[in-house]
């Protein structure tokens, strides 16, 4: 989105949290750019051993993008309904910024030559001393709804009543879901930065948790703003 159509959507008296957002939104793209600059030094720091499949690294990788594809859906979904400026801002730069960290994982994989796809959800998690694991998880796997909720993802039939929601309602219920989702992927997080070994891959949970934690105190002010509950 190009400032120019910022400007114009935007009203004098909202001025203050619009650009508060914009603020959040350019350090998340340093905190990007960030990253990115560890991944260009990634030939020289890498590990000896390109992660395995049912390495932390990959099942990351593979859970993170799951739970971003979610997160972009229901971020593009208030970006067309919402008509406060505000919001709309920040739901683009939950999309984009979540769909390019969705690329960079997928390329990890290819670039160790694994599947997108494999090892049971959330059981790379358990690995080590199992500080990590979920209730619920075994060392097989963990069923696709216990999954589901310890990942704060939000059910088919949340994503419907989104989908069908409109104005002031369809911002609460944006920020609840999204907030629940940010609260799960700090786990992941954790547990990455804990648990992994490739340098790029910890970059960005480094990252991405930072990042969401700051996101999810921007939503709840939102939330405040907006009056949500009351």
């Amino acid at each position: 989105m190009s400032a120019g159509e910022h400007d114009a959507g935007a009203q004098t008296p909202r001025a203050p949290r619009r650009w508060f957002v914009i603020v959040l939104a350019v350090l998340g793209i340093a905190a990007l750019a960030f990253a990115i600059g560890r991944f260009s030094t990634f030939a020289a720091t890498a590990p000896a051993v390109t992660p395995s499949s049912t390495s932390a690294d990959a099942g990351f990788a593979r859970d993170m993008q799951m739970h971003h594809a979610q997160a972009i859906d229901m971020a593009m979904t208030i970006y067309r309904e919402t008509d406060d400026e505000e919001l709309r801002i920040f739901a683009y730069d939950i999309a984009t910024s979540q769909a390019e960290q969705k690329g960079q994982m997928y390329d990890w994989l290819v670039k160790w030559g694994l599947s997108q796809s494999g090892e049971p959800t959330m059981s790379w998690m358990s690995a080590g001393d199992g500080e990590h694991a979920h209730e619920g998880m075994t060392g097989e796997a963990m069923t696709a709804e216990k999954a589901r909720i310890a990942m704060g993802m939000a059910s088919d039939a949340e994503l419907a009543d989104l989908a069908a929601a409109t104005g002031p309602a369809a911002d609460c219920l944006f920020l609840d879901l999204m907030i629940r989702h940010h609260e799960g992927a700090i786990p992941m997080a954790d547990a990455l930065l804990d648990l992994g070994s490739d340098p790029r891959a910890l970059a960005v949970a480094e990252s991405m948790k930072n990042g969401q934690t700051a996101e999810i105190a921007a939503m709840q002010s939102m939330q405040q703003r907006l009056q949500c509950g009351a």
